[in-house]
């Protein structure tokens, strides 16, 4: 029997594949000659423009990223898709992912980021396709606990948020231990770029030092300035995810820039990168504040480096200048961010 290159081709699954990692996932495994397949939530608009710039008519025989209408709280949804794309690795990328928001959104935090990460794993035992797991854990998971963090660091979340990261850890743990599944958690420290949404931290700076560089705004208002956190750079981090599932055996990893900053570090250098003067523009409002606070997250990535050769080259002061230069440039190009085009509408591949 003649084997085609499309048989042989590997074939990935991602949850949250319009989001920041997701399409940088989606990326990266393109590049490496994947066929990939992405879980879209059904909108009323389009939410692809992280992805847009992948775009190939599903009716090329060349194509190679398909979307697929499903929820991560549908079981019956999941269960179908993985019989029918029938992956070779399975990435669940797919979250509520911003802390503050986890306090006011409890309930719907659990039912996606934890209750979603178990349905996903129960729904790939049952379907008995022999795809490799990969969980995308939280540095918020260690919470109170001192750093550096590292894999066997005691977990102490301090959010709905880092709660329910913590079940979804545990729960990939337990189906890797109980059912023998190829299952990783990659417990990735926070990790950025010009894709990040505009809510959270990091991008909600360095577009505020855009807008009030270009006489847009004049204010940027901030909560706690005094919050320490490892930051890296997204490209680099889904590489390491990548190379998680490449692993013989299924293990747990840390991914970490290894270096601290704290949030006014990260404002004072984006705003010095425009020219500007942080302490001018910058207003503290205490809404932004959260009910109980991680004070400093600092990651210890030793163990990726040795077992997988994988370590991070950009730090949070180089993301800082990098998410600037980006965020001014899509404002003068009238775009979300300079490296994605506009293109036109996805096919989605019908339900099955």
């Amino acid at each position: 029997m003649v084997t085609s290159e499309t048989d042989q081709r590997k074939r990935a699954l991602i949850t949250g594949v319009t989001g920041q990692d997701g399409s940088y996932l989606a990326e990266l495994l393109l590049g490496k000659g994947y066929e990939v397949h992405g879980l879209m939530r059904r909108a009323s608009s389009f939410n692809t423009s992280r992805i847009d710039h992948l775009y190939q008519d599903a009716h090329d025989p060349e194509a190679r990223l398909f979307l697929h209408h499903g929820d991560i709280t549908d079981t019956s949804r999941l269960t179908s898709l993985i019989q029918f794309v029938q992956p070779d690795e399975i990435y669940n990328l797919a979250a509520q992912s911003h802390v503050r928001v986890s306090f006011t959104e409890p309930e719907h935090t659990t039912q996606v980021t934890a209750i979603g990460a178990a349905r996903i794993l129960e729904a790939l035992r049952l379907s008995e396709v022999p795809a490799r797991f990969y969980q995308a854990s939280s540095s918020e998971m260690f919470g109170a606990t001192p750093p550096p963090q590292r894999e066997d660091t005691a977990l102490h979340p301090r959010s709905p948020y880092g709660v329910s990261k913590v079940f979804a850890h545990w729960m990939t743990r337990n189906y890797r231990d109980g059912f023998g599944m190829h299952a990783v958690s990659g417990i990735l420290f926070n990790h950025e770029s010009p894709r990040r949404g505009e809510t959270f931290v990091t991008r909600k700076v360095t577009r505020a030092v855009a807008r009030i560089k270009a006489g847009l705004e004049t204010e940027l208002w901030m909560g706690n300035l005094d919050a320490v956190r490892d930051w890296g750079y997204a490209p680099e981090y889904v590489e390491g995810m990548w190379r998680m599932l490449q692993a013989d055996e299924p293990d747990d990893f840390v991914l970490a820039t290894g270096t601290a900053c704290s949030v006014r570090d990260f404002v004072e250098a984006a705003f010095s990168h425009a020219g500007l003067d942080w302490e001018k523009h910058v207003r503290f409002d205490e809404r932004y504040l959260r009910p109980t606070e991680v004070d400093e997250l600092i990651g210890d990535a030793s163990k990726a480096q040795s077992h997988l050769g994988w370590k991070a080259s950009v730090t949070a002061l180089d993301l800082a200048r990098l998410m600037v230069d980006a965020d001014i440039a899509a404002l003068e190009h009238g775009t979300g961010w300079v490296d994605t085009p506009d293109l036109a509408d996805w096919p989605v591949v019908p339900r099955r």
